[in-house]
């Protein structure tokens, strides 16, 4: 009873699994093992999954290992194992007590694994085999009861579920992809205009499909009728289409009687040779002469009419397989490049037609006004032909019966010629449509005049979108009849379909865009002011989104933005609108608003969906947002004006530390003015000289010296006085005046240390931050030497502090320059260590000196023991690595006991000295 209860529960947890998203190998890895816990007497079970030679090989199982091989090293061929043939062939399992008394298994894996018994299971789920299970052992027979093997085949067809979910899954995704190529091929195909770009655009896509380039059409010969002629070759072919022709004229292949060709043009069908030189069909002087293995021949067919022929061949494998439904993409591409063809092909016999009589007419000068007039007639003809080639063409009596049709026609609305003459024209005009209007398709007709957004039917009774003009056939005034032309349109439909949602929706989010959010807002202004109700309007800004997208790059940027999307797509009620203004820039309207608290309350519930980290890609990212809000009437009438006070409003809880709210009030309109003035004042900071070095001392506790100072930028305002770092760097950032900024900065650091040394002080090190905007500029090594060769500066005396974040950007390109600079002699600093996204395997690439200690972590180094932990575990991994290592932001003797008994000697910090002036530093440690 206990052994079926357990059975049951594996079945209901392999059931579960099943419905989940796992991926199949997880599932059947389940299936395997839960069938090894329930014939505990068994030494190995297998999954076995067809391949595209007719074979089965291994995909799970247990154990791993079987005499030293894995188990996709073990193949089993239906040919020569009999016991998996008829398993196959009956759809049923077969248990085999004792292997030495039957000869059905291949007895090449009995003798290597010493299986005593065996049973074997299809995979199979109504009537279709996906698969093979074995189980085996090589002690003791199994002796599997029939209750046994009956679980064993549940677990069994469920594993045939879970491998038809899985295929059923990758079919659709399948189609689909075909779908778009197949779109994607009829758009580019539109647009060409020759047959050689034509014919590029279907080597290109059948090249894709099939994995092939090399690549031949052989097309009709507009002059010689019947005969095929080499026409293109692929560009990316191993031969070049010069020698290709030249070798096709050399041998002269007599396409009437190769075999091979008169297949396909008899046939009209696909045909794959996969050796060329084991079938007799094919003319092997030529593939010898070609170096062709293998053929895949594709017709060009287009109303029923050969235009050609694409040859697929291989030139470096035989028996190269194309699985089936690439030949059908590859055909379906073939085909629609043959109407394409046709008509150029068309354009070109007509052309060639022209020319013979138009020599004609030079040679009959006496009759030459009159064979002008008719080559002019003909040329009016001629352009109504092309005009209407590839579209539906109906002849109609003056009682709207069908007179004629041509294939196009047949084509489009799904009939043969004989089943559409006699008809009457409301077979493919659309009754509902004709009753709307209370007219019919004859009333409809106006010289000149063409119809869309019309209704047409195919003989199915499927209903499709039709554009058509209608022409009246006189005769002495009198209309005798009609002529329809008319073309399928739901390509364009879909295409006009996909450009208004793109119109009005955000691409990478799928959010509604500005535009849709002002027709929103404006209506919901409208309703507010119509019921006397409040409204709102939410403007988001995510916090460090730039340092992300810097860091991990733009894709993992945008990875971000689509989950932001979703999150706040959660948050929103009924009625909300979520929007994406550009950027990380979002808006919601609250469209209904009681009171502010609701208001409150919504923003709360936003602030706390960031709080769980994002995952991109395995990175966990933490990402904050602020959030700025207007309401309606009291903070604006009109949907720009609320929507410039949130975002007002939303820099305005970003300078209070983010991840906050903020209500918009009047005052914060002269706050958001003096932002501009700030940073039209740092235009002119340089300009001024209102930049100033300060220097910080960073002191060898140990040997009781300084050893070095760090360069840090202060902005001295001719009006406003000394402008805290936090306010201008990130501006400068912003607006990329940290670049020449940065390079002032670098310049007068060298020159000042310079200077010192010539006036005898003591040689210590400078470091100068570099921003990650200043390091990834192409000329920023050769920026770096010039200021050393200009201010004459041993390069040894400069350190460069670069942040974690920023090393680990285009990961190759940094490396090349940190190894520049190190060859110029300069020591590289890695700053705010211990903060950053990335693993510490960088440590070991890059030509690295020094690690500087985050202030973060030495905060509380003495009272939070994970702070701790991680601060030693910094100063013993610079210490194994050779490196130094320096504490940022001591502050107290206690911080300075705890890093001296921990082995960092090397402080920097308030302890010591705040950064003071050059003057200032001269006068206290020279």
């Amino acid at each position: 009873m206990i052994e079926e209860h357990t059975r049951y529960s594996r079945l209901a947890q392999t059931t579960k699994l099943i419905n989940t998203k796992l991926e199949l190998r997880e599932v059947l890895e389940h299936v395997v093992t839960a069938i090894s816990d329930e014939i505990f007497r068994c030494d190995s079970v297998g999954i076995y999954l067809p391949q595209n030679d007719g074979t089965y090989r291994g995909y799970v199982g247990k154990p791993e290992l079987l005499n030293s091989m894995t188990l996709d090293m073990l193949v089993i061929n239906p040919e020569t194992d009999l016991l998996a043939k008829e398993v196959l062939e009956k759809k049923e399992s077969i248990y085999i007590p004792d292997t030495s008394k039957d000869s059905r298994p291949d007895p090449g894996p009995i003798k290597a694994f010493k299986m005593n018994s065996l049973l074997s299971l299809p995979i199979n789920y109504e009537d279709e085999v996906y698969g093979l299970v074995f189980l085996f052992n090589h002690g003791e027979h199994m002796n599997l009861t029939e209750a046994e093997i009956q679980s064993v085949e549940a677990y069994v067809n469920m594993a045939a579920v879970a491998i038809r979910n899985a295929n059923n899954l990758t079919r659709k995704e399948n189609l689909i992809s075909e779908k778009q190529l197949l779109l994607d091929v009829t758009r580019e195909l539109s647009l060409c205009s020759t047959m050689n770009e034509v014919l590029d655009k279907c080597f290109y896509y059948v090249g894709r499909v099939l994995k092939n380039t090399n690549i031949g059409a052989h097309l009709l010969d507009p002059i010689a009728g019947n005969l095929f002629k080499p026409a293109s070759l692929s560009k990316e072919s191993d031969w070049t289409e010069e020698a290709w022709k030249k070798t096709h004229s050399i041998i002269k292949i007599d396409q009437s009687t190769d075999r091979l060709f008169q297949e396909v043009i008899q046939t009209k069908k696909a045909l794959f040779v996969p050796d060329v030189f084991s079938d007799p069909r094919p003319n092997h002087e030529a593939c010898r002469t070609f170096g062709i293995k293998g053929v895949l021949m594709l017709p060009i067919v287009t109303m029923g009419k050969i235009l050609g022929l694409l040859a697929i061949v291989n030139l470096d494998e035989k028996d190269r397989v194309y699985p089936q439904a690439d030949i059908q993409l590859a055909q379906s591409i073939v085909e629609a490049t043959a109407s394409v063809l046709s008509h150029l092909i068309y354009m070109e016999k007509q052309e060639l037609i022209i020319k013979e009589r138009t020599i004609e007419l030079i040679e009959k000068n006496q009759e030459l006004e009159d064979v002008v007039g008719e080559l002019q007639r003909l040329s009016r003809e001629k352009e109504l032909i092309l005009n209407s080639a590839g579209d539906g063409i109906v002849g109609l009596d003056i009682e709207g019966n069908i007179t004629f049709c041509n294939p196009a026609a047949e084509t489009i609305l799904g009939y043969i010629e004989k089943e559409l003459i006699g008809r009457s024209y409301e077979s493919f005009f659309s009754k509902a449509m004709t009753s709307i209007k209370h007219t019919s398709l004859l009333k409809c007709s106006k010289e000149a005049t063409i119809y869309t957004d019309e209704t047409f039917i195919r003989k199915d009774g499927s209903k499709f979108p039709a554009e058509f003009a209608i022409t009246s056939i006189k005769e002495k005034q009198m209309v005798i009849g009609y002529v329809v032309t008319f073309k399928d349109i739901t390509i364009r439909k879909q295409m006009e379909e996909k450009i208004n949602y793109h119109a009005y929706y955000d691409s990478l989010t799928n959010l509604p865009n500005r535009l849709l959010l002002q027709d929103r807002l404006n209506q919901g202004l409208a309703y507010a002011q119509l019921h006397k109700e409040q409204l709102a309007v939410l403007f988001l800004d995510l916090d460090r989104f730039k340092t992300i997208n810097d860091t991990l790059g733009h894709s993992y940027g945008d990875l971000l933005l689509q989950k932001v999307a979703e999150r706040l797509s959660h948050c929103a009620y009924k009625g909300c609108t979520v929007s994406r203004q550009g950027g990380d820039e979002f808006t919601i309207i609250l469209p209904i608003v009681r009171c502010e608290k609701e208001v409150k309350v919504f923003s709360e519930n936003v602030i706390a969906a960031f709080e769980e980290p994002f995952d991109l890609k395995g990175n966990e990212i933490f990402v904050k947002t602020s959030i700025g809000i207007s309401l309606y009437p009291q903070d604006g009438v009109d949907a720009e004006d609320l929507i410039k006070k949130a975002d007002t409003a939303m820099y305005k809880s970003k300078e209070l530390a983010g991840n906050e709210y903020q209500f918009y009030t009047s005052a914060m309109d002269n706050h958001t003015l003096e932002n501009v003035k700030l940073e039209n004042s740092l235009y002119k900071a340089l300009d001024f000289d209102e930049l100033r070095i300060y220097y910080q001392p960073q002191y060898d506790n140990k040997n009781k010296r300084i050893f070095g100072v760090e360069a840090l930028l202060r902005w001295e305002h001719r009006t406003k006085g000394m402008i805290s770092p936090g306010e201008f760097i990130p501006l400068a950032e912003e607006t990329g005046l940290i670049v020449p900024i940065g390079e002032w900065v670098l310049r007068n650091a060298c020159k000042q240390l310079k200077e010192w040394q010539m006036k005898g002080y003591p040689e210590i090190t400078v470091s100068v931050n570099v921003s990650a905007q200043q390091f990834n500029k192409p000329h920023f090594v050769n920026m770096v030497k010039e200021i050393i060769d200009e201010t004459q500066l041993s390069p040894h005396f400069l350190e460069l502090e670069l942040t974690e974040n920023l090393i680990i950007q285009n990961t190759e390109e940094t490396l090349h320059k940190m190894s520049r600079l190190k060859d110029l002699g300069i020591k590289i600093s890695i700053d705010d260590f211990g903060t950053g996204y990335s693993s510490l395997g960088y440590l070991k690439n890059f030509p690295i000196n020094t690690l500087k200690i985050d202030r973060s972590f030495i905060k509380d180094v003495c009272h939070d023991p994970k702070n701790a932990a991680i601060t030693n575990t910094i100063i013993t991994l610079a210490h194994n690595l050779n490196l130094h290592v320096i504490a940022e932001g001591v502050e107290s003797l206690e911080q300075i006991e705890f890093l001296s008994l921990n082995d960092c000697f090397r402080i920097q910090g308030y302890y010591y000295s705040r950064p003071i002036k050059p003057y200032d530093l001269v006068e206290t440690y020279f």
